[in-house]
């Protein structure tokens, strides 16, 4: 999540094209729900005078994603058509609610096109949890622990073959070694709309890789009273994110790939206990 400097003129293009059409959204919304009432009703021109300074009014969390994304040199490490993926389904759900592993340079924008909705980021480095904080202090983050590394996927995957992993229920209460236990009480108690999966480090071996963090999400997904959640794995290039995407949030469930990034949509397995755990 934490982004290295790369195509920042196409990805300030996108972010501020994005927000600027956000925008237009949410006034034309605002204007045609106006009028929508109007022909129900007569308003008085003290209500209408009302009316116009405040239902057209940019939301102050927008304004400051616009500001900050137009002045800023730091650009995310995702690129325009990965970001344009998970832009779409949040312009499809929104407002809703999405859970965010990592926080970056990006989390302003998530938490911009989420407006309306809730938006946590689960993070593992305290320190810079405060530093962004400091910044964007109406951010929803939580420090996480985790401790697991790179270097012990493979016998991660080995252990994670037997029935245990792939009993769908309250991950605080599963035998498996990849379900993160100990996340904030709102994690298992939200019904997630999207989640994505960008952290924590993965890059090197002593690194905690996302291992956990991916097969928590797919399990979150399918322990949801009902519908379907949006899943997005980021740096799929990588050989965890690979083969723990496709083996935990399944082959069959991905919807696309675009660059690094992989969108899967899961439904509930919750009333369906003689759904498989991967789709044939």
């Amino acid at each position: 999540m934490r982004s290295k400097p790369q195509g920042p003129h196409n990805v300030k293009l996108l972010l501020l094209g994005v927000t600027l059409a956000f925008l237009l959204l949410f006034i034309l919304r605002s204007n045609l729900s106006s009028s929508s009432s109007s022909s129900d009703q007569i308003i008085s021109k003290k209500d209408s005078d009302s009316c116009s300074s405040t239902c057209t009014k940019i939301p102050s969390s927008l304004s400051h994603a616009l500001i900050h994304y137009t002045t800023s040199n730091i650009t995310p490490q995702q690129t325009l058509k990965e970001i344009s993926v998970s832009a779409k389904i949040l312009q499809q759900k929104s407002p809703c609610n999405f859970l965010v592993f990592g926080l970056g340079h990006d989390s302003l924008m998530w938490s911009a096109l989420n407006y309306g909705g809730r938006t946590v980021f689960l993070e593992e480095d305290e320190s810079w949890i405060q530093q962004i904080k400091r910044r964007f202090p109406m951010l929803d983050s939580y420090h996480v622990v985790y401790d697991s590394k790179v270097n012990e996927a493979e016998n991660m995957m080995e252990m994670a073959k037997g029935e245990e992993c792939s009993s769908v229920g309250d991950v605080r209460h599963s035998m498996c070694q990849l379900a993160l236990k100990s996340l904030p009480k709102e994690v298992y108690e939200t019904k997630w709309d999207v989640i994505m999966v960008d952290a924590p480090t993965g890059y090197h071996d002593e690194a905690p890789g996302r291992m956990t963090a991916i097969y928590t999400a797919g399990m979150i997904a399918r322990n949801k009273e009902d519908g379907e959640t949006d899943v997005f794995v980021h740096d799929v290039n990588r050989n965890v994110e690979d083969k723990f995407s496709k083996a935990f949030l399944c082959d069959g469930y991905m919807m696309k790939q675009e660059g690094r990034l992989r969108h899967f949509n899961i439904p509930s397995h919750r009333d369906g206990s003689h759904m498989p755990f991967c789709p044939n």
